[in-house]
């Protein structure tokens, strides 16, 4: 009875969320941002979801060769890009396996619908997302250096004796 007496009197620990704004780490986990021009429609993400909340489409355009006299390539071209948050369970997977840093985490959370279907974003929304992305944190100088670096700095071996 002394406890809920003390605390009767005392202020209030918890914040009213809607008024006051959390105070949440930079690089907290939000929504999934999709940087479109990096991606190259490989499908690893989309592959790699236990969800299967991501859809892709994309079609092969061909790409004149770089050089006179060079054979043309084909490319993959994004048509469409889309993450189903409703059955998103947020566990980043997509993000690490894609070679070509597409998706990131946005610090954003405040995405909620009224309509479950809403929760079906394309990539114009996704792009949105990317422009509140954190920067990477620098590297830190005392650190080690990677080993592909150091190996790629080592002097060539000599040829055979």
């Amino acid at each position: 009875m002394a406890t809920t007496a003390r605390q009767l009197f005392s202020r209030p620990h918890t914040a009213e969320y809607p008024d006051v704004a959390p105070e949440l780490p930079a690089r907290s986990r939000g929504v999934i941002a999709l940087v479109e021009s990096n991606c190259t429609s490989c499908m690893l993400c989309a592959r790699e979801c236990p969800d299967w909340c991501i859809h892709i489409d994309s079609h092969k355009e061909e790409v004149p060769p770089a050089k006179e006299g060079g054979r043309a390539r084909q490319r993959n071209v994004l048509d469409r890009f889309a993450i189903d948050f409703s059955l998103c369970m947020y566990c980043g997977i997509c993000i690490e396996v894609c070679p070509f840093d597409a998706l990131f985490w946005s610090p954003q959370f405040e995405y909620a619908e009224t309509d479950i279907r809403d929760l079906l974003h394309e990539k114009e929304r996704l792009g949105q997302w990317a422009a509140d992305v954190p920067a990477p944190p620098p590297l830190d100088p005392g650190a080690a250096e990677a080993p592909e670096v150091t190996s790629a700095n080592k002097p060539a071996r000599g040829g055979r004796r």
